[in-house]
C-alpha cells in the first residue's frame, strides 16, 4: 500500500498532467488557427448560406433537445462537456455538408475533444442560429417561460375544484331547502282540506235526505147531526 502511494500513484498523476498540458496547448493551436481564418471563413458562410440553411435546419432538427438549446443560449461552456458526444456529431454532420470552418472544427475535436474549444464552438453554434426559421429559434426559448404556468397548473386545478365542491354544495342546500318547502306545503294541505270537505259532506247529506211530506189537510169529520139518523 505505501508502494502503490509513493511509487505508482505519483507517476500516474505526472502522466495525466502532462497529458492534460499537452491537450491543452493542442487546443490553444487550434483556436489561434481557427481564429486566423475567420475572416475567411465568415466570407464563405455569407456566400453559401442561402443553400446550406436547408440543410443546416434538418441536421439542427434531428439534434437532441439539450444540444438545441445549447445553440440557441450560447453561455453555458459547461454545456459542451455534459454534451460532448453530441456537440461531436453535431460538428460531424455539418462538415459532411461543407460547413464554413466545420471540418476544422472537426479535426480539432478528434484531437482535444470539445470542451477545450468552447470559442469555436460557440462560433459555429451563431452561425447556425443565423440559419433557423424564426418558429424554431423561439421554440426552445419558449419552453423555460412556459415551466413557471405548467407549475401553477396544480394550483389552479386546485381552486377550480374547491370552486365546483362549493357549488355542489350550494345545489345540495338548495334541493334541501327545497324539500322541506314542499313537505310543509304537503303538510298544510290536508288540514284546508279537511275545512272545506265539511261543508261539502253537509251538503251532500242534505242532498240524499228526503224532505218531509207536506202535511195533508185533514177531510172534516161530518156533523154530528148526519152521523145520527133522524128519529121516526
Amino acid at each position: 500500500m505505501d508502494y502503490w502511494k509513493t511509487k505508482v500513484l505519483p507517476k500516474i498523476k505526472v502522466v495525466f498532467a502532462k497529458g492534460g498540458a499537452a491537450k491543452k496547448a493542442a487546443a490553444g493551436e487550434i483556436i489561434k488557427s481557427f481564429d486566423e481564418s475567420k475572416e475567411g471563413i465568415n466570407g464563405e458562410f455569407e456566400e453559401k448560406k442561402a443553400g446550406l440553411q436547408p440543410k443546416v435546419v434538418e441536421i439542427y432538427e434531428a439534434a437532441p433537445a439539450p444540444l438545441k438549446v445549447l445553440i440557441k443560449d450560447r453561455t453555458k461552456v459547461s454545456g459542451i462537456k455534459k454534451n460532448s458526444a453530441a456537440v461531436t456529431k453535431f460538428v460531424d454532420d455539418l462538415a459532411k455538408i461543407e460547413f464554413p470552418g466545420a471540418k476544422q472544427l472537426s479535426e480539432g475535436i478528434a484531437k482535444v475533444g470539445p470542451a477545450l474549444l468552447s470559442g469555436p464552438v460557440f462560433a459555429t453554434f451563431e452561425k447556425v442560429s443565423t440559419l433557423l426559421p424564426a418558429a424554431t429559434g423561439e421554440e426552445e426559448e419558449t419552453k423555460p417561460r412556459e415551466a413557471p404556468a405548467a407549475e401553477e397548473a396544480p394550483a389552479a386545478a386546485a381552486e377550480e375544484k374547491k370552486e365546483e365542491a362549493a357549488a355542489a354544495e350550494e345545489k345540495k342546500e338548495e334541493a334541501v331547502e327545497k324539500k322541506e318547502e314542499e313537505t310543509a306545503a304537503a303538510a298544510d294541505e290536508p288540514a284546508a282540506g279537511g275545512e272545506a270537505a265539511e261543508p261539502a259532506a253537509a251538503k251532500e247529506e242534505a242532498a240524499e235526505t228526503p224532505a218531509a211530506p207536506e202535511a195533508t189537510p185533514s177531510e172534516p169529520a161530518p156533523a154530528k147531526a148526519e152521523e145520527e139518523a133522524p128519529k121516526a
